[in-house]
């Protein structure tokens, strides 16, 4: 018998996990990426390379480069944000962080506190508004159109909130390739969030750590590197650009706001091998692969595309992402998808319901996040024929798909 800790646990704890028992047979959740892309021969010909010249580094913390991050890594991030996002920044803008995700801790922990409020976008990263929940802080959702946060929309938020003599602490968007939706801001747009943003003297958390996936590759310039952009902490990520166990993201913003964040950063420093690879891959080989990769990634979705057509039909509404690993669905209001969750998920096809993306879960109770990067195509189109079959078991949705009508409807 094993010792009980159970009395000494915190009050406040969440629910004890279970364990971990594989993935499922057609697993559409997550941030997970296409397996036959990471380009691993190039990633192991970075360490071996890198290693060889810098491993004596590895005996100080930090890489001998200070606390923000091993400086090559740092210089070839700026170089990669000035040549894809305009961003005009240096190596002493940037701190490197373990994923978006510390990014998003490391600015919560500077700026948040208890009953502070943030706006966000309607459908939104889970992972955003569960650290701004931990936090005691309360957010709004903006409604999103095709382009991303509609400002007439904003404006009437910041205004009301005026009215109530409340200054939210930022507004975070995802303005290239949004999560969940897929929608690119246009550059006339962002000039827009920048103005409403100064006219309520309101700072903005950009997250871009999608924007390299955009199917076309030519993105609008990020909101920082906008005019007025100094108001903006921007964040990015190789999570998804190269590997989501890579846990490299990072913050770009001015000293005054990286000198209050670093005291917050006490890791002991974000992993240095990961640091010391990807900085000799991107020199050597992250273009060519962003572009093989992206080609991938849109042959996918094209292939979740149809299968939803064909096996949902005209009860599945979404519109075709812009880029990214991700298709927004929309089913009909009788279909709860926290249920359908929990009914695919006992027959091996896992879906991300659309409450948990929303910033109104009643809003999300019938949409659905799928993540198309992961699987194979075959697994793509015979995961949603399933998830279709079950979907009409539950709640007798869809009444007809491939051209077959359903039995009891």
């Amino acid at each position: 018998m094993s010792f009980d800790y159970t009395p000494f646990f915190r009050s406040d704890l969440a629910a004890p996990a279970g364990r971990w028992g594989g993935f499922p047979a057609y697993n559409f959740v997550g941030g997970h990426n296409d397996a036959e892309s990471v380009p691993v021969d190039d990633l192991m010909a970075s360490a071996a390379a890198v290693l060889a010249r810098e491993g004596h580094t590895l005996a100080t913390y930090g890489l001998s480069s200070g606390p923000q991050g091993y400086r090559p890594l740092r210089e070839g991030v700026a170089a990669q944000l000035n040549a894809r996002a305009g961003l005009a920044c240096t190596a002493d803008d940037i701190l490197i962080t373990s994923g978006s995700l510390q990014a998003l801790d490391l600015i919560n922990a500077a700026l948040v506190e208890p009953g502070d409020t943030v706006i966000l976008e309607e459908a939104c990263y889970s992972g955003a508004m569960s650290r701004l929940t931990k936090c005691g802080a309360s957010y709004i959702g903006a409604p999103l159109d095709g382009d991303g946060i509609r400002i007439d929309a904003l404006t009437a938020i910041l205004e009301d909130l005026k009215a109530k003599g409340v200054r939210p602490k930022f507004i975070y968007t995802i303005p290239t390739v949004q999560n969940p939706t897929g929608s690119v801001m246009p550059k006339a747009r962002r000039e827009e969030l920048l103005k409403v943003a100064a006219a309520y003297g309101v700072p903005i958390v950009e997250d871009d750590c999608y924007a390299d996936l955009i199917w076309d590759g030519d993105r609008p310039p990020a909101i920082r590197a906008l005019p007025g952009g100094d108001r903006v902490i921007y964040c990015g990520s190789f999570s998804k650009s190269i590997a989501p166990a890579l846990r490299v993201g990072y913050i770009v913003a001015d000293w005054p706001v990286l000198s209050r964040l670093l005291p917050l950063k006490t890791d002991g420093g974000t992993g240095a091998l990961e640091q010391m690879v990807l900085s000799e891959y991107l020199a050597n080989g992250f273009d060519g692969h962003v572009t093989a990769l992206t080609r991938t990634l849109q042959g996918k979705c094209a292939a979740m595309m149809e299968a939803v057509n064909q096996h949902f039909g005209s009860a599945a509404e979404f519109t075709a992402p812009k880029g990214g690993i991700f298709l927004w669905v929309t089913l009909p209001d009788a279909v709860d998808t926290g249920s359908l969750f929990k009914a695919a998920g006992a027959e091996g096809v896992a879906i991300n319901p659309g409450s948990e993306w929303s910033a109104d879960a009643a809003s999300g109770r019938h949409r659905l996040r799928l993540c198309f990067a992961h699987p194979s195509v075959d697994s793509i189109r015979e995961g949603v024929a399933r998830l279709a079959e079950i979907c009409h078991r539950e709640f007798g949705v869809p009444v007809r798909s491939a051209n077959v009508q359903r039995g009891g409807s």
